[in-house]
C-alpha cells in the first residue's frame, strides 16, 4: 500500500511539474521577439524597432504608413488582449469571451450600437488616413500571427483571438467615451426626477453649482450656497423614508485628471512647459504604451516627424506627448454631452408619434446560445427607459453622432505651434477634453477639443433637468403626466448635431499660467455651450493654481513637485472641526476620533492616521446631509429614486455646519450635533473592527491593487503574479497627487517642446501584457515614489529590423 501511495504521489508531482512547465512554455511562446530581422509584408522600406530597458519603443520608418504598420505589429505583440478588450467594451461584445457574466454590461453598451455606427461612418472616421489605418490593421494581424502561441489570456479563457479589423481602431477610441462619460446619463436623469418631487428652493440648494474652492480659467468662484429660510424649505414638514437605512451617497470615485502649462516668461530660457497626468482606472499592463515615432513628412517642420509620448494600443497615434514643436495634455471636461428626450405614450406608428426603428442585436455568449437583444431607436437616439404610464426616454449622446471620432487627431504630430494644434482640434473628434498646449516659442493655450452640442435656442444645457421632445410631439409639463393628445410642445428642441470648433479659447493668458483639474473652467457663454455634466469640486484645481502662483520661475522638476503635492489643504478645516466637536465627553464617538486624529500631518501620507479618520468622517457627514436633503424625493419617487452625484455638495454642507439651521436638519436626527456624532460612530465602529483606531493608517486603506483583468481567475496564491506590488500609496482625490488603490495617474508627463531631453514621465505599469516580459512592471517603482524618469527613451537595449 505504501509503495502505491508513493507512486501516486510521485505521479501527481510529475503532473503538476508538467502542467507548470507547459504553462511556462506557453507563456514564453506569447512573448514578442525583440532582436534580429523579421519580414513584415506591405512595408515600402525597412523599419527599425528599438527598445530601451523599460521597453519604450522607438520606430524609425520611411513614411507614416510604414510607421503605422510597424506600430500595429508592436501593439499586437505586446498588448493584443488589451486591445481586444477595448474594442469589445465599446461594441458590447465581451460575452463572446467571458460568457454570461458579461451579458448585462454588453446590453448596456450594445444599446448604443457602436459597431453598426462605426461601420456606417467609417469614411468619416478615417478621413484622409485610410491607407495608414489599413497599414496599422495589417500590422496588428501580422504581429498576432508572429507570436509562437496565442496571447496567454486566450489560453486561460480557452478562446481564439479574433482578427483585427479597420473598424476596431474606431471602437478602441469609442471605449474611451464609455470610460470618460456616462453612457446612461444617470446624473441628469436623477436630478430631473428629484426636481419634480421637492420644493424649488430645495432643488436649487441640491444643484448649487460651485463652492468657495472654485478655480476656473474664466470668471470667479461661485462661492458657497446661500441657505433658504424655513418659509422656503422646512425638512421637518416634508416626508422622510420609513426605513432607517441611509440612501447611499453617489460617488463617481476618485475624480479625473490634471494638466497645466507655464509660458516662456516663467522659465529661465523662455521655454514653455506642459504637465499632464490623466487619472483613470489602473490595471496591469498600463492602459498607455510609450513610443517615439520618427518618419519623413513634408507637412512637418523640417520635413520630419519626431513625436514621443503615450499611444493607446488599438489606435495608431500618440494621444498625449510632444513633437518637438508642440506639447499637449488632456483632462476630462465634464460638460453636458448628452440629453434626454421624453417621448409621449402612444403606439408605434400612431399619428404624432416619433418613428421607432427596432434593431435585433445578436450578442454572442461563450458557452451559451446567442442572445437576441432588441434596441428601439428614435431620431433622438436609443430608448433607455420606459415608464409605467407609457412614456419613454431616448438618449442623445455625442458618440452616437458622425464625426464624434476622427483619426485626423493624429495630425498633432505635424503641428508647428499652438495655432496649428488648435486647427487640428477644429477638425478632430474625441471625447471632449480640456486641451492644454505649449509650443517651442514659449506660448501656451487652452480650449476644449471635441464636439459641442448645437442645441436650439432656448434648449441650452444650462440645467441638467432639460428633457425635450421632438418637434410636433407632446411634452409633459409635469414629469408625472403625459398628454398623448397634445399637439404642441412646451419646449421642443431638434435633435442636435455637434461642432468641434465651438469651444472658447484662451491664448497667452496674462498670468502666463493655465490649469485644469476636471473642475469648472468656463463661465457665461462658454458654460452655456458646454453645460454642467457634474464637473469636479474645485479644491484640487485651486491647490494647483495656488502652487503655480506661489513661484515666479519653473522648470520640469518644479512642475513634477506640483504633480506629487499630497498636502491635505482641503481637509484642514474638517480636521479643525473634528477637534472642536470632539473636545468634550458628551459625544463619545467624536471624542474617540478626535483623540486618534490628534496629530495632523497635513498630508495624505501613507502613514497618516489623522488623514484617514478625517476623510472618512467628512464622507459620512456628507452622506447624512445628502440623505436628509433628498428624503422628500426618496418618498415621492420610491424605487425610481437615484441618488445623484453631487460633486459641489461641499458648498452646501459647510454653510449648514456653520449656521446649523433647524429647517434644513435631516429628520433622522434630533440636532446637528447628533448628526455629527452618528457619522463619527459609524467611522469609529468600522475602523475599530480592524484594530485600534490610532493604528488605522491611510496607507492601510490606500494600498495599490493594480492587477491584470484576469487576476481574479487565478487561485489566490497565484494572483500576485498578475499584479503590481501592493504598495501603500500617498495621495488622494482632493489634491494634485491623485492616487487610489486602482485609480490614479495612468501617466505623468512634464515636457517642454524642443527640450524633450529634460522631460519627465511616469507609468504605473509596464509596457508588456506578459508577466514573463522584462517590461511587465518596468517603471512602476518610479511612479510609486515619484522618481523622475526621462521623457525620451533611454539607451537602446534591443533592436528589431522589420523588412518588406
Amino acid at each position: 500500500m505504501l509503495k502505491w501511495i508513493r507512486r501516486l504521489a510521485l505521479l501527481s508531482l510529475l503532473l503538476v511539474v508538467a502542467g507548470v512547465g507547459t504553462g511556462w512554455w506557453l507563456l514564453l511562446g506569447s512573448l514578442p521577439r525583440l532582436d534580429g530581422e523579421l519580414a513584415l509584408p506591405g512595408l515600402s522600406a525597412p523599419v527599425t524597432v528599438s527598445r530601451d530597458a523599460l521597453g519604450v519603443v522607438t520606430i524609425d520608418a520611411a513614411n507614416e504608413a510604414d510607421m503605422a504598420r510597424a506600430l500595429g505589429y508592436v501593439h499586437a505583440q505586446e498588448r493584443y488582449f488589451e486591445m481586444d478588450l477595448m474594442r469589445r467594451t465599446s461594441a458590447g461584445e465581451l460575452s463572446e469571451l467571458f460568457g454570461p457574466i458579461a451579458l448585462d454590461l454588453d446590453k448596456k453598451r450594445r444599446v448604443h450600437r457602436m459597431r453598426a455606427r462605426v461601420m456606417a461612418d467609417l469614411d468619416d472616421f478615417a478621413g484622409g488616413k485610410r491607407a495608414q489605418l489599413q497599414a496599422y490593421t495589417e500590422g496588428v494581424n501580422a504581429g498576432l500571427d508572429g507570436l509562437r502561441t496565442r496571447p496567454w489570456p486566450y489560453l486561460l479563457l480557452r478562446q481564439q483571438p479574433r482578427r483585427w479589423e479597420l473598424a476596431d481602431s474606431a471602437l478602441t477610441g469609442y471605449a474611451m467615451y464609455f470610460d470618460l462619460q456616462d453612457s446612461e446619463n444617470t446624473r441628469e436623469l436623477a436630478l430631473w426626477r428629484i426636481k419634480s418631487a421637492v420644493p424649488p428652493a430645495l432643488y436649487a440648494l441640491l444643484t448649487h453649482d460651485g463652492t468657495e474652492w472654485d478655480a476656473p480659467l474664466f470668471g470667479a468662484a461661485r462661492g458657497d450656497a446661500a441657505l433658504p429660510g424655513a418659509d422656503a424649505v422646512d425638512l421637518a414638514k416634508l416626508p422622510v423614508p420609513a426605513t432607517k437605512d441611509l440612501a447611499p451617497l453617489a460617488e463617481k470615485g476618485t475624480p479625473g485628471s490634471n494638466n497645466w502649462a507655464v509660458a516662456g516668461a516663467l522659465t529661465a530660457d523662455g521655454r514653455a512647459i506642459v504637465a499632464d497626468d490623466m487619472h483613470l482606472g489602473l490595471r496591469a499592463p498600463n492602459i498607455w504604451f510609450r513610443a517615439r515615432l520618427r518618419y519623413p513628412d513634408s507637412r512637418a517642420p523640417g520635413g520630419r516627424v519626431d513625436i514621443s509620448g503615450f499611444t493607446l494600443p488599438g489606435f495608431p497615434a500618440v494621444v498625449v506627448g510632444s513633437n518637438g514643436h508642440v506639447a499637449w495634455g488632456f483632462t476630462n471636461s465634464y460638460g453636458d454631452w448628452a440629453d434626454w428626450a421624453e417621448l409621449p405614450a402612444c403606439p408605434d406608428g400612431a399619428q404624432g408619434c416619433a418613428k421607432r426603428t427596432v434593431f435585433h442585436e445578436s450578442i454572442k455568449v461563450a458557452g451559451a446560445a446567442p442572445v437576441d437583444f432588441l434596441v428601439r431607436e428614435t431620431a433622438w437616439g436609443p430608448i433607455l427607459h420606459e415608464s409605467k404610464n407609457g412614456t419613454s426616454l431616448a438618449l442623445r449622446w455625442t458618440p452616437q453622432l458622425p464625426g464624434s471620432l476622427r483619426v485626423s487627431f493624429a495630425d498633432l504630430a505635424v503641428a508647428r505651434d499652438v495655432a496649428g494644434a488648435f486647427s487640428v482640434a477644429d477638425a478632430s473628434g474625441i471625447p471632449a477634453q480640456n486641451f492644454t498646449v505649449a509650443d517651442s516659442s514659449g506660448k501656451i493655450g487652452w480650449r476644449v477639443i471635441g464636439g459641442f452640442p448645437k442645441r436650439d435656442p432656448g434648449c441650452l444645457a444650462t440645467a441638467p433637468e432639460q428633457h425635450v421632445a421632438l418637434p410636433g410631439m407632446a411634452v409633459a409639463t409635469d414629469a408625472t403626466q403625459a398628454d398623448a393628445g397634445a399637439t404642441e410642445a412646451t419646449l421642443a428642441c431638434s435633435p442636435w448635431t455637434t461642432d468641434a470648433a465651438a469651444s472658447p479659447r484662451l491664448l497667452d493668458p496674462p498670468s502666463n499660467r493655465l490649469w485644469t483639474a476636471n473642475n469648472r473652467t468656463m463661465d457665461d457663454a462658454g458654460l452655456k455651450l458646454a453645460g454642467d455634466g457634474g464637473y469636479a469640486l474645485g479644491a484640487r484645481a485651486r491647490q494647483i493654481r495656488d502652487d503655480l502662483f506661489s513661484r515666479d520661475r519653473f522648470d520640469e522638476k518644479g512642475l513634477l513637485a506640483i504633480q506629487l503635492d499630497d498636502r491635505a489643504v482641503f481637509l484642514q478645516r474638517w480636521w479643525a472641526l473634528l477637534q472642536k466637536e470632539g473636545a468634550h465627553d458628551k459625544t463619545p464617538a467624536l471624542s474617540a476620533l478626535a483623540k486618534a486624529a490628534g496629530h495632523w500631518e497635513g498630508r495624505a501620507s501613507a502613514d497618516s492616521v489623522s488623514y484617514r479618520i478625517v476623510r472618512a468622517w467628512r464622507l459620512a457627514v456628507h452622506a447624512r446631509i445628502a440623505d436628509g436633503l433628498t428624503a422628500p424625493a426618496q418618498v415621492a419617487l420610491g424605487e425610481d429614486f437615484i441618488m445623484p452625484d453631487l460633486p459641489q455638495l461641499e458648498g452646501v454642507v459647510w454653510p449648514l455646519l456653520t449656521e446649523r439651521p433647524a429647517n434644513l436638519l435631516s429628520r433622522r436626527f434630533a440636532s446637528w450635533e447628533a448628526l455629527l456624532e452618528d457619522a463619527a460612530r459609524q467611522v469609529r465602529d468600522d475602523l475599530s473592527a480592524q484594530g485600534p483606531l490610532e493604528q488605522r493608517t491611510w496607507g492601510e486603506r490606500n494600498t495599490a491593487k493594480i492587477c491584470h483583468p484576469l487576476a481574479n481567475a487565478l487561485p489566490t496564491p497565484l494572483k500576485p503574479a498578475l499584479c503590481m506590488p501592493a504598495d501603500r500609496l500617498h495621495g488622494d482625490g482632493a489634491m494634485p497627487r491623485v492616487q487610489g488603490p486602482s485609480f490614479g495617474a495612468s501617466e505623468r508627463m512634464v515636457v517642454s517642446p524642443g527640450h524633450e531631453a529634460d522631460g519627465i514621465i511616469h507609468m504605473p505599469g509596464g509596457q508588456s501584457g506578459n508577466p514573463l516580459s522584462p517590461f511587465w512592471g518596468a517603471g512602476h517603482e518610479d511612479w510609486v515614489h515619484g522618481r523622475p524618469t526621462p521623457f525620451l527613451p533611454g539607451k537602446t537595449e534591443y533592436t528589431l529590423t522589420l523588412k518588406p
